[in-house]
């Protein structure tokens, strides 16, 4: 009965904490959106799955069968958006728009440097959060092998 009841807790979580953490990445708490949390709300999402359905079951999610490729173009997104206005001669971290220049507007978020570099850390975040996790879930697994 309670295995029951925690497997169709988590299997009715998953969906809304990932919106959540998708909320939080385009808004964060105070408008400018807050990538490590929303990667670390995300990634807990997919835990629960491990935690109350096993390994293999949770093996089965995208986000876990590509968790390395997940952290991998996070971190590249997030690198690529630090760096690239340094090949330009200008200092790290520079954003675009520039001050005074109109931003792109989808609905109430704009499209700018400092969003795409959230997405990064989001991606890097939760990926790398997600893979360790699943390393730990093997390496558990092996030990209890005789």
């Amino acid at each position: 009965m309670n295995n029951s009841m925690s497997r169709q807790a988590a299997r009715l979580l998953l969906l809304p904490t990932w919106m959540i953490a998708f909320a939080i990445l385009i808004k964060g708490y105070s408008d400018s959106g807050d990538g490590f949390s929303a990667g670390v709300i995300a990634a807990l999402g997919v835990i629960m799955q491990y935690i109350t359905f096993g390994t293999e079951t949770a093996e089965k999610l995208r986000p876990v069968r590509y968790a390395r490729q997940i952290s991998m173009a996070g971190l590249l997104v997030a690198l690529s958006t630090a760096f690239i206005p340094v090949l330009r001669g200008q200092p790290i971290m520079t954003h675009y728009p520039g001050p005074g220049n109109a931003a792109t507007h989808i609905g109430s978020l704009e499209l700018t440097t400092p969003f795409l570099f959230d997405v990064g850390v989001f991606l890097l975040v939760m990926g790398v959060c997600i893979g360790i996790f699943d390393l730990l879930a093997h390496a558990t697994r092996r030990e209890r092998r005789p």
